[in-house]
């Protein structure tokens, strides 16, 4: 499968700048035969917790209309951020559309980040979700999350890799860093981390750190397009890999609960 990372500098809370800019990106992936593309969490608006201004309602989100209308007119699946309305609260989601605008998938962040009070904002998800598209199965993650081995645990059961799409700023990046590196080891699986860049408008600043790590821990090489990565990623090398070697195999879930 080819797949394109973008570390997009998003323009704070900004729908409207933002979309226009993934559609460049996306339609220089399509040019380039990309598979699927992948944002950064809360994709046009940034992380904010401003819920009033960037909710939307999920029957008539046009950011899940738009990235719909997108994937159908350049043939391309899409992996993107959005935030839906949940009462007095919103949901912080991960959307799949497959080629044809067909929504495959959507996740809810189960890990609010408490530090920056965002469960105050947020109600967590419960439940893991897992896309299969072109024979590949896709579990979704966002930000937070990736410091929850638990999660990644359970989702590499499932599936043969696992994204992360965050605002993941640049003061911890050697945590997210170390952190997608340490998820792909202990669970033998394509781990796939898309990260911001640019200033937020809470004067956070984020380092361009999107990329992918196979089963072994190895950063995939890859060809660029301005803040895009573009990889070819072959999915049979977790189930070589883990023929080979393999220690996912050895856990002892029941043992570990009883331990808890």
């Amino acid at each position: 499968m080819k797949i394109a990372l973008v570390s997009l500098n998003q323009v704070w809370e900004d729908k409207e700048v933002n979309l226009s800019l993934c559609e460049d990106y996306i339609k220089e992936a399509s040019m380039q035969k990309v598979d699927l593309i992948i944002f950064p969490e809360m994709t046009l608006t940034g992380f904010s917790t401003n819920i009033e201004k960037i909710s939307e309602v999920e029957s008539s989100s046009k950011t899940i209309i738009e990235f719909q209308r997108l994937s159908k007119k350049y043939n391309i699946a899409i992996l993107f951020g959005v935030v839906i309305k949940d009462e007095n609260k919103a949901l912080n989601r991960s959307v799949f559309v497959d080629n044809n605008g067909n929504i495959l998938g959507i996740y809810t962040k189960i890990h609010p980040f408490t530090f920056t009070e965002e469960d105050k904002y947020f109600n967590a998800g419960n439940k893991l979700s897992v896309v299969e598209y072109q024979g590949i199965k896709i579990a979704l993650t966002i930000c937070y999350d990736l410091r929850f081995p638990e999660l990644y645990s359970a989702s590499s059961k499932q599936s043969d890799m696992v994204v992360n799409i965050a605002n993941w700023p640049k003061k911890r990046v050697e945590h997210w860093n170390t952190l997608l590196k340490a998820r792909a080891i202990e669970n033998q699986t394509f781990v796939i981390g898309v990260n911001r860049i640019g200033t937020d408008g809470n004067s956070l600043e984020y380092k361009e750190s999107s990329n992918i790590y196979n089963a072994n821990g190895d950063r995939l090489a890859c060809g660029s397009f301005q803040d895009m990565k573009i990889y070819d990623v072959d999915s049979k090398f977790t189930q070589e890999f883990r023929s080979k070697f393999n220690t996912i195999n050895d856990r002892k879930p029941k043992i570990y609960k009883e331990i808890i």
